[in-house]
Order: structure tokens, then C-alpha cells, then sequence
């Protein structure tokens, strides 16, 4: 199968479980926001957020590191992946571990404590995922990742509407979030065996060699992490737990939608790192062209549609009274459109080994939203977190592109860019005379094909698009 339509093929797969697992996703979150509330769904987004912290300090780096590595032909793949995952492990249960203790001496309510304890075995199964997943990466089979997924998303479904019909609450979802990780962990760890044999392995050799590419990726993941969960997490500490709920909900939806440039990103970064490794730059650029293309296609109408059906899809998703989430996600929004392209630009980065570049982006980005934080939220609440994180993404990707441009000499020509554009200006009015008169799921459904109808005939997408002929050797 030609590379074209290994990583087309790829997609379309990712896609259809991204589609099937953001479904149950939605139904999850429609059930939990209507049975916790503002306050609790507040007090779970505090739970997530503040175990997140300690779960991007255990990745150290490695997540990235491990499809750069294994994309090498001449290392040894059993071995790079015996150490990765028995590094993860260690750290795994260092840092995920004091999650537990430090939250004891926090000022959460106890409800909040109880639900860190629980869930911090989530996040422990799904960091050791993480190094799975880049097996899957390489060798072309995310089917796996996204039949993983769409099971582990069920399973949790299942698990939040027994926790609601035997009111266990709060608790109950949060046990329900650590089975469905360990389902997907299993499925992941099984699955691996086809293709290499991991086993718990400690080369102080090998684990020299990963810190040495891991370590700029571990200090700018950190700032990282800063910049893009210290709203939330300050939110919780200076406002009450109702408006970390509202912030929460339009961010939820914000998470769903940068899971799709990180899952592209995540395809084409062992393609990107082999290309530069032996020295194809034409084709290196090929690819990245071709990504920024469809990031495009995809970014542009979904930051104008979000902007008249923002109020109405929250309402949809979390209930009437989650409304006032429908402003933030217009100001979100922007932060996740510019997403698109910063993990596009970072992950070309990292293929040409230059991520130790990032470090000074990170940390200038990290302190000055810190502060930004400090100064508006007191102020703005969550309107101000959404403009601060806004802010973050800018300055990232910006920054982004320039190293992209000056060790890649990778500049994206922007034709596709007026032609979806005036696509998504006729999808633009579809959704405005039809707002009123449809359902909104039906809106959507139109207001899509409108799109891609339009950007074929604007010459956007061609047949040879269609056929999955898009990225050539």
C-alpha cells in the first residue's frame, strides 16, 4: 500500500472512531452535567485539571520521543521501547503518586480529595498508554487506538449511567473513569505484542540516550502545562466551583476538538521524522503542505460556525443551565482553531530534532500567561481565562512557525486559504437561515456538506482528494 494510502487510509479510521468516540463522549458529559449541576461538574473539572498536572510531569517528554525513536530503522525497537515503557512506569507512579498526598493538604472539600485519590489511577493507566500508542503510529495501525477508544468511551458511558441509577455520584463517576482506562490499557498492551516484545528493561545506556532527546520535550511539555491548565486550576482556588463548571463545559468541548490536529499530527510525525532522517526534504514539505492544507479545510468554519451555534450546542450538550458556557466557547474557540496549526509546527519541530528550540517559547509563554491569569481571572472570571488562553496560543504558534521556518525552510502556501474561506461565508448563511427553522444536529449535518459542496466547486478539494491521492511518496 503506497504511503498516500496508508496515512489516508489512517485517518479516515481515526476519524470515524474519533466521530463514534466523541459521541459517547457528548452523552456522557449531556448525563453528567444534568446530574451534578454547575457545582459539581465544576468539582469534577477541578479532579481532572488538578491530576492533569501531575500526569504531564510523569510524560516526561517520552510520548513524542517514542514514535521519534522507534522511527529510526537502525535502532532497536524491542529494546527503545522495553526502556520507554519501563521509564514511564517509574515515573508514572512518582508523580502520580504525590498527586494523592499533596491534595490531602489542599483547601478542595473533601469530596474533591476523595475523587483525586480515585482518579489518579486513570491517569496512571492511561500514561503508560501513551508509549503504546506510538507503536501504532509507526507501523500505520491506528484502528487499534481508535477501537481502544470507542470501547473505553462505552465502557464509561455505561459506568456514569449506573453511578447516576444507583446514585454513587461523583465517586462513582470517577471509578468508572479508572475502568474504562484499564480496558483501554488493555487493549493497547495486547495489541502491541503483534508488532513488538516489550518487557520491563533498565539500560542506564538507552535511558541516557531518551533523556538526552526527552528532556527539552519534558521542560516544554511542563511550561506547556502551565499556560494551558493553570486557568482552570486558578479559577478553582479564587472562584466558587460553579464557575469552574461553566468554564468547564465550553472547555470540554474545546478538548474534543484539539484531540483531531493532535491525532493528524500524531500520524504524519513518524512519516515526517523518516523524510528528514534520510534527507527528503522535498518530501518533508510535501507532507507538512499537505497538513496544513487540511488544517485549514477543517479550522476555518469550525471558528465561524462556532460563532452563531456556540450558545445552542452547549445547551444541546450540557443543558440549559450551562448557556453561559456558549460565550466562553466563542472566545475558545479561537484558542482551538489556532491549535490546529501550533501542533502541526511544533510536531514538525520535533521530526527535525529541534525541540530543544521550544524551551524559550514555552517558558516566556508560560510566565506571561501565568500572570495574565493572576491579573484577569480575580477580575473576568472565566471570560477572562478564555482571553489568557487565547493569548498562549498565539504567541506559540507564531513562534512555532518561525523555527519551522528557519531550520526546515518550511514556508505553507496559503491558496487553500481564501478558497475555504468563501466556503465556509456560503456555510455562514446556510446556518443563519436555517437556525431557527431545524434542529440543530440536522443544521450541522447540512452545514457541512454545504462546506465541502462549496470548496469542491471554489476547487479547494479536488477528485484526486477524494480518492485518498492527496500525500505522494
Amino acid at each position: 500500500m503506497q504511503l498516500a494510502t496508508k496515512i489516508a487510509h489512517n485517518t479516515i479510521i481515526q476519524i470515524i472512531g474519533k466521530g463514534i468516540a466523541t459521541f459517547l463522549g457528548l452523552i456522557t458529559i449531556a448525563i453528567m452535567t444534568r446530574q451534578l449541576g454547575q457545582s459539581g461538574f465544576g468539582q469534577y473539572t477541578t479532579i481532572i485539571t488538578f491530576l492533569s498536572f501531575f500526569g504531564v510531569i510523569a510524560d516526561l517528554g517520552l510520548t513524542l520521543v517514542t514514535v521519534q525513536m522507534i522511527s529510526d530503522p537502525k535502532i532497536d525497537q524491542n529494546k527503545i521501547l522495553s526502556n520507554l515503557f519501563s521509564l514511564r512506569l517509574i515515573s508514572a507512579i512518582i508523580f502520580l503518586g504525590l498527586a494523592p498526598l499533596i491534595v490531602l493538604f489542599s483547601p478542595y472539600d473533601p469530596l474533591i480529595k476523595i475523587g483525586v485519590i480515585i482518579a489518579s489511577l486513570s491517569f496512571f493507566f492511561t500514561a503508560l498508554n501513551q508509549i503504546l500508542v506510538g507503536i501504532f503510529q509507526k507501523h500505520l495501525q491506528m484502528i487499534v487506538v481508535s477501537l481502544a477508544e470507542v470501547i473505553s468511551r462505552l465502557v464509561l458511558l455505561i459506568g456514569v449511567i449506573l453511578a447516576v441509577y444507583f446514585n454513587y455520584g461523583l465517586t462513582g463517576i470517577m471509578i468508572a473513569t479508572v475502568i474504562s482506562s484499564v480496558i483501554s490499557f488493555i487493549i493497547h498492551y495486547y495489541s502491541s505484542r503483534r508488532y513488538a516484545k516489550i518487557k520491563l528493561e533498565i539500560d542506564i545506556n538507552v535511558w541516557l540516550l531518551i533523556f538526552q532527546k526527552s528532556w527539552p520535550l519534558a521542560v516544554t511539555i511542563t511550561f506547556n502545562l502551565i499556560y494551558l491548565r493553570a486557568d482552570t486550576l486558578i479559577l478553582s482556588l479564587l472562584k466558587t466551583q460553579a464557575e469552574v463548571g461553566v468554564y468547564g463545559a465550553a472547555y470540554k468541548v474545546i478538548d474534543i476538538l484539539t484531540t483531531l490536529p493532535f491525532m493528524f499530527a500524531g500520524i504524519i510525525l513518524p512519516i515526517l521524522a523518516a523524510s528528514w532522517i534520510a534527507k527528503d526534504i522535498k518530501r518533508f514539505k510535501n507532507i507538512l503542505q499537505k497538513s496544513f492544507d487540511i488544517s485549514i479545510i477543517v479550522a476555518i468554519p469550525m471558528l465561524l460556525g462556532t460563532q452563531l451555534i456556540a450558545k445552542p450546542l452547549i445547551i444541546l450538550i450540557a443543558g440549559p443551565d450551562f448557556a453561559l458556557s456558549g460565550e466562553i466557547l466563542k472566545i475558545l474557540i479561537l484558542a482551538s482553531t489556532i491549535i490546529f496549526f501550533s501542533c502541526l509546527f511544533a510536531h514538525g519541530i520535533i521530526a527535525i530534532n529541534k525541540q530543544k528550540e521550544l524551551i524559550n517559547i514555552y517558558i516566556f509563554t508560560a510566565i506571561t500567561a501565568l500572570i495574565g491569569y493572576l491579573i484577569f481571572i480575580p477580575k473576568y472570571s472565566y471570560f477572562g481565562a478564555a482571553w489568557v488562553t487565547v493569548y498562549s496560543e498565539l504567541v506559540i504558534a507564531l513562534f512555532s512557525y518561525y523555527l519551522l521556518t528557519k531550520f526546515a525552510k518550511f514556508k505553507p502556501n496559503l491558496a487553500i486559504l481564501l478558497k475555504s474561506l468563501l466556503a465556509s461565508l456560503i456555510m455562514l448563511i446556510s446556518i443563519f437561515l436555517l437556525l431557527t427553522k431545524l434542529n440543530l444536529l440536522l443544521i450541522l449535518a447540512i452545514a457541512i456538506i454545504v462546506y465541502f459542496v462549496s470548496l469542491y466547486f471554489l476547487g479547494g478539494i479536488t477528485k484526486q482528494d477524494i480518492a485518498l491521492a492527496g500525500i505522494r511518496n
